[in-house]
Parts: structure tokens; C-alpha cells; sequence
């Protein structure tokens, strides 16, 4: 009869300690009521912090606090180096990425990303006083600004002959490009957009180079924490608040 109680006690605190060991990240978010979320924000106007309060601000950083609020949480950002943020997404630092992060099958591969919910490309900025560059090709041979791990990265490593100049921050690469020690950067469209707007020395050239998806990440095995999101997305797509914030942070025009 003891072994008996024994084997059951032992069941069940098995039984206990899988349930709780199981646990998914949505339960975890809404029982503590804290979405943790990566971002690196030093790129605007997606993410970047405010220098006065040294708060994340920007578009990415209003539309996760309003997803979070859809899962019953609060958001609360980590700021982190873009090349690492799969990462550490992976060792659990964080439960969600969101950093103006383009869906591409390879980051696909380490990560299930949630529907778009925003899209853009990557734009040649160049300076105001450039008369040669017009487009990718006339890029050959040439110094090329980019942010470590991005797209445009990956955009300007397709130019023939270019010497690819990769930064932390892409504020780094306009800097660069605003002193003469690169002939051009590769950017999002919007984030470029920016930059031309506040820096009457710095222009856009030729078209869109390609056109990108934007979406949330999250770890392969937080299914449903992408269907909430997901849920999330749709309800704000639908209620106009999607739109609200592309108006907001200057992205009507972007498209």
C-alpha cells in the first residue's frame, strides 16, 4: 500500500513538474504580464531612444506596446546589437524581436516570424553634390555604408567591386557618408528618408532597390505566441491604429 501511495506521490509531482517545465513563453507573458522584447534601436524612425528621457521611441517600439496590450502584457525592451539579436532571441533573453527585421527565408530557418505588418526596400543615399551615382551599378568600386547584418548589407555585398563599410548603428554610416569617407549608404527607404530630411547634404538616388516584408520574431517552438500576435496585427490592421502609427512615424509615403 505505501509503495503504492509512493508511486503515485511520485507520479505526481512528475506529472507537476513536466506541466510547469512546459509551460509556454504566452502562458509566462500573461501570467507575469511582461512581454520581453529585443530591439536595436539606433535605427529610426522603427526604433531609437529618445535623448532626453532615453526611452526606445519610434514606430516599431508604439505598435509592440499596443501587440503586447492585445496578449495582456506590458512591453518591456531590451536594447540590443542587431547582428546578435537572433541570438539571443535563441538563448531566451527575450520572447520577441521586433527591429525592422525583414522576413527572409534564411532567418526563417532559426526563426518563425509573425504576418507582416509593415513593408518597405533599400534606398542608395548618396550626397547632395553627387553627380555619378544614380543607381547599384554606379556604385562599383566604390565604399558602401551599411549596418552590420542587414539587408542592405546583403544589397551592397552584390555590388561588383564595391568595398563594403559595415557599422553598429546606421547613424554611423550617414555620418560616414556626411564626411566624405563613404561614397554611399544602403538603408531602408524610411530610415533613409529620415536621414535626408534632417541632413540637407544627403540625398536618394534610383529606385527602390527591393521590396521587404517586416515582421515580428519569435523562437520556433512559441507557435502560439505568433498566432496571438498575428491576432494582434490583424485587430490593429483592421481598427486603423496600423495606419495611425504609418502616418505618425512618416511611412504613408514610404511605400
Amino acid at each position: 500500500m505505501k509503495f503504492g501511495v509512493a508511486v503515485l506521490l511520485l507520479f505526481a509531482f512528475g506529472a507537476s513538474a513536466c506541466s510547469k517545465s512546459e509551460q509556454s513563453t504566452l502562458d509566462r507573458v500573461r501570467s507575469t504580464k511582461v512581454l520581453r522584447v529585443g530591439t536595436d534601436a539606433t535605427y529610426p524612425p522603427f526604433e531609437s531612444i529618445d535623448p532626453t528621457t532615453r526611452d526606445a521611441v519610434g514606430f516599431d517600439i508604439d505598435l509592440m506596446r499596443a501587440l503586447a496590450r492585445h496578449t495582456g502584457a506590458e512591453a518591456e525592451f531590451l536594447i540590443v546589437p542587431f547582428d546578435g539579436i537572433i541570438a539571443g532571441l535563441k538563448t531566451g533573453k527575450y520572447d520577441a524581436i521586433i527591429s525592422a527585421m525583414t522576413i527572409t527565408p534564411e532567418r526563417a530557418e532559426q526563426v518563425l516570424f509573425t504576418t507582416p505588418y509593415s513593408s518597405a526596400g533599400q534606398s542608395i543615399a548618396v550626397r547632395a553634390d553627387e553627380a555619378e551615382v544614380t543607381d547599384l551599378a554606379g556604385l562599383s568600386g566604390r565604399k558602401i555604408g551599411v549596418q552590420l547584418g542587414t539587408t542592405g548589407e546583403m544589397e551592397a555585398r552584390k555590388v561588383a567591386g564595391a568595398e563594403v563599410v559595415s557599422f553598429d548603428a546606421i547613424g554611423n554610416a550617414f555620418r560616414d557618408l556626411e564626411n566624405g569617407n563613404v561614397a554611399a549608404v544602403i538603408a531602408d527607404t524610411p530610415t533613409a528618408r529620415i536621414f535626408q530630411r534632417e541632413h540637407r547634404s544627403i540625398k536618394l538616388v534610383g529606385q527602390a532597390l527591393t521590396h521587404e516584408e517586416y515582421g515580428i520574431a519569435i523562437r520556433l517552438e512559441d507557435a502560439s505566441l505568433k498566432a496571438a500576435l498575428d491576432r494582434g496585427i490583424d485587430a490593429l490592421r483592421t481598427g486603423g491604429e496600423l495606419g495611425r502609427l504609418e502616418i505618425q512615424w512618416g511611412f504613408a509615403d514610404a511605400k
